[in-house]
């Protein structure tokens, strides 16, 4: 069972770890590209503070974002911050977050994300949880996904293993972990493929990061197979 009380003191401590691991960057190292192809360090750090933001929007009723179009504008207008200016925004729009979190409320009520998806309001913070985890990551500055917890970790793959089920364009999927843990993904048309390995390659193979399974064990099937973007 969700529990965002859990999900939110962990979106206090990602937050602050995430801040003072760019508290030691500079304004050149923000220009340099990120592991996320196009996007530079500044550009995660725009979108970091953008998505808070936009999850104040979903708790208080209103469109996550105003369109696809503002969003992606809003991040290529912030990238080329100074430093100081993205971890004021950060830390601000992360409190904003917060703070609309912790009025009494209905967190088992349905709330409305992007794109027409739905969630109910108590996983809304593991999503916030994500973004930061994950975008630490992609900055390239030394946080990896074997940083990750265990127990992030283990929600996320069960997470995204349920976002590519049932997709027609992905094999069945078995996921084995050398620790023993087994999921599912994929759709039912294909070559059935099995994928072992330690849980982080398996995280970075659902989530698109890293050498993409490089380092996973392929014990049946045509190959790894290519997920699409998420």
């Amino acid at each position: 069972m969700t529990d965002h009380v859990h999900d939110l003191r962990s979106v206090r401590e990602a937050t602050d770890r995430l801040l003072n691991a760019v508290a030691k960057l500079d304004n050149a190292a923000l220009a340099e590209e990120s592991h996320l192809p196009g996007w530079t360090r500044g550009h995660i750090l725009a979108h970091l503070a953008r998505n808070a933001d936009a999850l104040v929007n979903v708790f208080e009723g209103r469109p996550m974002y105003e369109s696809g179009t503002a969003r992606d504008a809003d991040i290529e207008h912030d990238a080329g911050r100074p430093l100081e200016e993205h971890l004021t925004d950060l830390r601000d729009s992360g409190a904003r977050f917060l703070a609309t979190t912790e009025p009494a409320q209905d967190w088992s009520r349905t709330v409305e994300l992007r794109n027409g998806v739905t969630d109910l309001a108590s996983n809304v913070p593991f999503r916030r949880l994500v973004e930061v985890e994950l975008h630490h990551v992609d900055l390239n500055i030394g946080y990896e996904l074997h940083d990750l917890s265990d127990g992030f970790t283990d929600r996320e793959i069960v997470f995204l293993a349920d976002r590519w089920s049932g997709r027609p364009e992905v094999p069945p999927v078995t996921l084995r972990a050398t620790t023993g843990e087994v999921w599912h993904t994929g759709g039912s048309e294909g070559t059935p493929v099995v994928l072992s390995g330690p849980k982080d390659e398996l995280l970075g193979w659902l989530a698109g990061r890293g050498p993409r399974g490089a380092h996973l064990a392929v014990e049946a099937g045509d190959g790894l197979p290519e997920l699409p973007p998420l």
